[in-house]
């Protein structure tokens, strides 16, 4: 996951990855334009004649590259910077959209949401952690303004105009009556998991960018995680805040239904869980790697958030239904935002300067 900033959301400034083909588009518009622009030397791209600027490009792009010490090649650091380029291009068009809607984010909600980000760090950890991104207070607050401005014109453009009705779900069930017959237990499990395996920060998925570098931290990590929870903090608020896992993170560490016969895989996890009643935790229990080793890489805890036992649900079942609900409104919501962003750059003049550069100096 490409991280511009470790702390903001990933599902609204992310989205912007997944509804455009990067590089392909980025070498598209090189060859549509044909000849090359008069512009400054520091202007990569113009959106509807505001520049986005050499500058912002390289911010995101050492903030890629993490603390790596192996450096691309030439010709992939020209496709990263066109990627990244077209992601600040895409985003443009998306704040200019709102601020014609007059959906910019104010002051208050940048504070509001900068001062929930800084809750958990001392002064000098908030500051390190800024500068690992190569980041000042304002490139944050700046972030932030873009995040929260995304979500509201997102919400009213997109989310708003969607209505799923109970004969839309109705007739998803009889569709897909089969996917509800449970041939055998499972278990609704989220997941808060620390490892000890070093990668860098901005890939680890949480919103707090907290990375664990060796099995000391993840021991320490891990019981001051452990000791909160049993303390009553939100275990979907500290897996989305401090969970290693990118896949689960995001979404609280919800791991969805698993079958009993998966669980099964790992004795220790099975034994651990079936234990559990609905909304209790396990103790904190090893991860270990591939093969017969004996040293864990990790550690993980999860929570029993539901139990199913095997046999046909039926669409009665108020569970069932708010299942079909969360999955017509979010295939519906990705398609309309597609569509919706297409429009916004069919209607915006962008001119990708770097594009038609690394076109021409690729041809000779």
């Amino acid at each position: 996951m490409s991280s511009r900033l470790f702390w903001c959301s990933a599902s609204v400034s992310r989205s912007l990855h997944r509804n455009f083909g990067l590089a392909c588009a980025a070498v598209a518009v090189a060859l549509c334009a044909g000849c090359a622009h008069s512009h400054n030397a520091n202007t990569m791209a113009t959106v509807n004649g505001k520049p986005i600027l050499r500058s912002e490009v390289e911010q995101v792009y050492r903030a890629n590259l993490g603390e790596s010490n192996q450096q691309p090649s030439e010709v992939q650091a020209d496709i990263t910077r066109l990627n990244i380029l077209r992601q600040l291009i895409d985003e443009e068009i998306v704040m200019q959209e709102a601020a014609k809607l007059n959906l910019v984010a104010t002051d208050d909600e940048v504070s509001e949401k900068l001062n929930e980000i800084k809750a958990p760090f001392t002064p000098d950890e908030f500051q390190k952690r800024l500068d690992s991104q190569h980041m000042t207070l304002d490139d944050l607050k700046r972030e932030i303004r873009r995040n929260r401005t995304e979500e509201k014109l997102f919400n009213k453009e997109i989310t708003s105009r969607i209505n799923i009705t109970d004969t839309d779900i109705a007739n998803y069930y009889n569709a897909h009556k089969a996917e509800f017959n449970l041939l055998e237990p499972q278990y609704h499990l989220a997941q808060i998991v620390v490892t000890s395996i070093p990668m860098p920060p901005q890939q680890v998925g949480n919103l707090q960018n907290s990375k664990a570098m060796n099995d000391a931290e993840a021991k320490r990590k891990i019981q001051m995680l452990h000791n909160q929870l049993e303390s009553g903090t939100d275990f979907s608020t500290l897996a989305m805040n401090y969970s290693e896992s990118p896949d689960t993170a995001g979404n609280g560490g919800d791991m969805g239904f698993v079958p009993e016969s998966r669980l099964r895989s790992d004795p220790q996890v099975y034994a651990a869980v079936t234990k559990l009643q609905p909304g209790q935790i396990t103790d904190i229990l090893p991860i270990y790697g591939a093969g017969n080793s004996k040293q864990p890489i990790g550690y993980a805890i999860y929570k029993l958030i539901d139990r199913e036992a095997a046999g046909q649900r039926e669409l009665n079942d108020p569970r069932v239904q708010q299942a079909i609900r969360q999955q017509l409104r979010d295939s519906r919501e990705q398609l309309l935002k597609n569509a919706y962003l297409e429009m916004l750059r069919d209607q915006a003049r962008v001119v990708n300067y770097y594009a038609e550069e690394v076109f021409k100096n690729g041809a000779q």
